[in-house]
């Protein structure tokens, strides 16, 4: 029996469901990776987004953990990166299934045709083939009603009750996915986002409803949000920070060394990290893009930590 591991804005519609470009090989490369401090359950880890350079590697849990990767666009165009970070230093066995332009309530049993999840692709479904020790929840909040499940409820025109519909699809989805597992329930892992530039509040009480829960279970969540937030305010946006000692010594991870500073975003883009352009045909990003890359180191850190102090 398997233990449990403790563990948009967007221009346009199609930004928002679109993804990146196809990749061409691997230009993400494979960079060596800082290594990964402990987190305490029931709470969320910060990094500084200007940390310095590591030089190890952390070690790695007594047994590999299974990982299960569910989530929007943001999720869609992070799998590759993640996945390579969490094979490389947790020898993970991952499974990712993202679909871009959701929300929570896609991973819901029983949605049906209102859904742009397919049934095999429902996190309890996952959750029964798969079992996962862990699993990795990252959902931007799709605000604006572009998936038929959230009934036309948008945040715009009516912000308590999105919220509100939005706290019991996490409830909800939590307990699918608690169910699922059986005597062996996953681990769930929240992953909480970066700012909003049109409306900072919302992201601001979404990621208050991921931490809630959390807390209500005991585990952490992973603050890969303030991983591409200024140090000066959480919810600031901006395109481009200051570069870290390890992306400064690593090509192409520090996007303007000249200015000391990697951009997040393209200009053209203010939701998704993937420095490529967005297409209609949702992909993993397929080149090097330093705030993929700090928000997959974020939750592999997490999860490591987790699976380390699990059981």
């Amino acid at each position: 029996m398997r233990g449990r591991w403790v563990a948009g804005w967007t221009l346009a519609g199609a930004m928002l469901l679109g993804g990146c470009g196809d990749p061409t090989g691997d230009p993400t490369g494979d960079p060596p990776r800082p290594p990964a401090a402990p987190v305490a359950p029931g709470t969320s880890v910060t990094p500084e987004a200007s940390a310095p350079t590591r030089q190890q590697a952390p070690a790695a849990p007594a047994r590999p953990p299974v990982v299960l990767y569910l989530g929007d666009s943001l999720a869609m165009e992070n799998q590759r990166v993640l996945g390579r970070e969490l094979r490389r230093d947790l020898r993970a066995d991952y499974t990712s299934a993202p679909y871009s332009g959701t929300t929570l309530c896609d991973y819901l049993e029983g949605t049906g045709e209102r859904s742009l999840v397919p049934d095999a692709d429902k996190a309890a479904a996952l959750v029964r083939s798969v079992r996962p020790d862990v699993v990795v929840l990252q959902f931007w909040g799709n605000a604006w009603g572009y998936t038929p499940c959230m009934d036309g409820i948008t945040y715009g025109a009516a912000p308590q009750r999105y919220l509100e519909r939005y706290t019991a699809d996490a409830r909800r989805l939590a307990g699918q996915i608690t169910g699922a597992g059986g005597q062996s329930p996953p681990a769930i892992v929240w992953v909480l986002q970066g700012p909003d530039p049109i409306t900072p509040e919302r992201v601001r009480k979404v990621n208050a409803v991921y931490e809630e829960l959390a807390a209500a279970s005991g585990e952490p969540v992973a603050d890969a949000g303030r991983a591409v937030s200024p140090a000066s305010g959480r919810y600031t946006w901006a395109r481009f920070l200051p570069c870290t000692a390890w992306e400064r010594a690593h090509s192409g991870y520090c996007t303007e060394p000249g200015r000391d500073r990697t951009a997040l975003h393209r200009d053209d883009d203010h939701l998704h990290f993937c420095l490529a352009p967005t297409t209609s045909t949702p992909k993993p990003c397929p080149v090097r893009s330093p705030g993929v890359l700090r928000i997959a180191r974020e939750i592999t850190r997490v999860v490591g930590a987790a699976a380390r102090g699990g059981g």
